[in-house]
């Protein structure tokens, strides 16, 4: 019982109701001027042709969120369109919207008046009275047991009532809902927002991976070595590394919280000295061979080549420590190719499994290029290929 009359207890039960009355109240004051019977037909014609103004879907879509879905965050009330008809088949859509909504309000309007006409007249009768006027099913005799199927009629127009309601937000979400393009559209900017996050968590991994990393190695080696000079070198390097990180957090958060503000300032390739001069500063002999017009490379290109090589100088000084490094960067034609080798210090096997190597395939693989990641002769490479179109 309870679960019966929870439906009364909610407010877009009425709202419902409310939308289905008010579309024929407009359409019902023609009865007052003219009783003829294009009244309906007159009605019929001029919804079509509101049902073409692009506008109209606007307006049909607020009142629809406000009095079907109670104009609830999400859920039902996202699914309803708010914005002009951009196509014919959208302003079909809403031409048959605007026919449904019309024909089911009457519809439903009569059979709610009717069946409480019909619950006056069974009690009225029950208690010796006369018949209300304008029922449509007569009820003849008076009798005693019409006030048992008084309770009967009422619970049918409580049924409709809410009945109608769901029946009319189901087809407001057919009818309103976004077009199959729209969807297509809504869910390409959901794919976007998707791998916008997860180049920001690889950004974020990568440059302060690589500060805390060379942080750490400086910090070991300048008390191992008791030299007054070398741990001024090793802050100055601790201290230049953490502000490039501190600023590419800024950076990204900076996105985050303005999620339409363009992404600039990301580094690209041209400033890979600011890398080599870390990773030396750390320890790491690193020897750099860089041929080609790297300032010609695409801007994509340019910033995803910058943190492969930072990930990889990364794992030299994690893994490795202060070892030869040797790092190429080559623009050939339509590629760009990094490639990165240092002596390994332990037996290793297969192409590794940490996060940051995963990033470097994944970065490659994004941007239509391959990536090649493990033990070769002795060494450990990092082999990247990137198409420059």
């Amino acid at each position: 019982m309870v679960r019966m009359l929870r439906p009364f207890t909610r407010a877009v039960t009425y709202t419902r109701w409310l939308h289905l009355s008010m579309a024929i109240v407009w359409p019902s004051l023609w009865l007052f001027i003219d009783e003829a019977w294009w009244t309906v037909g007159t009605a019929t014609v001029l919804l079509g042709l509101a049902g073409l103004v692009p506008a109209m879907r606007v307006v049909e879509g607020f009142q629809a969120r406000l009095l079907l879905t109670g104009h609830r965050d999400g859920g039902e009330s996202a699914e309803i369109v708010v914005t002009p008809s951009a196509t014919w088949g959208d302003r079909g859509r809403m031409v048959v919207w605007l026919q449904t909504r019309l024909f089911l309000g009457a519809l439903v309007s009569h059979l709610g008046v009717q069946l409480l006409l019909l619950t006056v007249d069974l009690v009225s009768t029950a208690l010796g009275g006369g018949r209300a006027g304008g029922a449509w099913l007569p009820v003849e005799g008076r009798h005693w047991w019409h006030a048992v199927l008084a309770p009967f009629s009422l619970v049918l127009a409580a049924a409709v009532v809410v009945g109608s309601g769901h029946l009319i937000t189901r087809i407001a979400l057919r009818l309103l809902g976004p077009s199959p393009a729209e969807r297509m559209a809504a869910l390409e900017e959901r794919t976007e927002q998707l791998l916008e996050r997860t180049r920001i968590a690889r950004e974020l991994h990568d440059s302060i991976g690589h500060a805390l990393t060379v942080a750490v190695v400086q910090a070991g080696a300048a008390r191992a070595a008791g030299d007054p000079a070398f741990t001024d070198r090793a802050l100055a390097a601790i201290e230049e590394t953490g502000r490039a990180a501190l600023e590419d957090l800024e950076r990204v958060l900076g996105v985050l919280r303005e999620s339409q503000k363009p992404v600039s300032g990301r580094p690209t390739l041209a400033d890979a000295d600011r890398l080599l001069e870390s990773a030396r500063a750390s320890g790491a002999k690193v020897e750099a061979e860089v041929t080609g017009p790297v300032d010609t490379v695409p801007g994509p290109v340019s910033r995803e080549g910058y943190r492969i090589l930072q990930e990889a100088l990364t794992n030299v000084l994690r893994h490795a420590g202060a070892v030869p490094a040797q790092v190429r960067v080559q623009v050939t034609g339509d590629t760009l190719v990094l490639a990165i080798r240092n002596p390994l210090t332990a037996p290793v096997s297969g192409p590794g499994r940490g996060s940051g190597l995963r990033g470097i395939r994944e970065r490659a693989a994004l941007l239509g290029g391959h990536a090649r990641t493990g033990p070769d002769e002795g060494d450990w490479q990092v082999h990247v290929e990137l198409p420059l179109s």
